[in-house]
């Protein structure tokens, strides 16, 4: 049960999410929620499916049964926080964002093609 409190609280920090906000995007209270992560309690199978799912991973990684942090880089933990990020909004925002999103890489794109080869 530690492991999972462990795993639970290093997945919301990599995320930059708070608790209430990962409980929230589970369907949970915080304080049913506050259980897992103090390690007092385990979530029955359904919740567990949706705390992975809110974090944007797989329950055998909460659970410890597998490890796929070893030779993460910081861009994979960036796409994976902009992943979660996005779970969490409402279509327009959503909509927002890529265009947003579309405008970066398209500045790039040109900034890069002004500087020319180098």
């Amino acid at each position: 049960m530690e492991q999972f409190a462990t795993n639970l609280k290093r997945r919301a920090k990599e995320l930059g999410l708070a608790h209430a906000e990962v409980a929230r995007r589970a369907g949970l209270t915080e304080r049913r929620y506050g259980n897992y992560v103090a390690g007092t309690r385990e979530p029955d199978l359904a919740s567990l499916l949706r705390i992975a799912q809110a974090l944007g991973t797989t329950p055998d990684q909460l659970l410890g049964l597998e490890n796929k942090t070893a030779g993460r880089t910081t861009r994979d933990v960036l796409q994976d926080r902009l992943l979660s990020a996005s779970a969490g909004m409402e279509q327009s925002d959503l909509e927002l964002l890529i265009i947003a999103a579309e405008a970066i890489v398209a500045a790039r794109g040109k900034s890069a093609s002004r500087k020319g080869p180098q």
